[in-house]
């Protein structure tokens, strides 16, 4: 799939949402629509045992955590209950939004990241400036018929 690309500039977090995370208010931030917080290393996110309630009264429509990952280039996992969807599983909006900011960080443009959410899912992006390409593996969720 290619996507344009967003760019998410740095900013001061609510408390509410650290809070919320479970984590230190130190790490950065980012904001659009949805808040990115970079964290520090693959662990840190795997453990990650958000209070929902909290979070969603978070102004965002989603919450981005990632970091540097073990095996790949970045981890991620993407929470959005202010639109009642807990955990997603594998967030291609998300890696919009995540991919520039890993780009620049370290200085390639063909990134491997890995989702990890139960379902797990494992990407492979190609930053192009404005826009991004995102390939993987889908996973077949929901059959169904319309009559029309």
């Amino acid at each position: 799939m290619n996507f344009p690309t967003v760019d998410m500039p740095k900013t001061e977090a609510p408390p509410i949402l650290f809070q919320a995370l479970g984590i230190n208010p130190t790490s950065e931030a980012f904001k659009t629509d949805d808040y990115m917080v970079v964290m520090e290393n693959e662990e840190q996110i795997e453990n990650l045992t958000p209070d929902f309630k909290l979070l969603k009264e978070v102004d965002a429509r989603g919450i981005i955590v990632t970091a540097p990952g073990d095996n790949v280039d970045f981890v991620s996992r993407f929470f959005a209950p202010q639109v009642g969807i807990d955990e997603d599983p594998v967030t291609g909006s998300a890696h919009t939004k995540s991919s520039p900011y890993w780009a620049k960080r370290l200085k390639k443009n063909e990134l491997s990241a890995l989702q990890i959410s139960k379902r797990v899912g494992t990407l492979q992006l190609e930053y192009l400036g404005d826009r991004v390409v995102i390939k993987g593996n889908a996973k077949t969720y929901l059959r169904g018929e319309i009559d029309i």
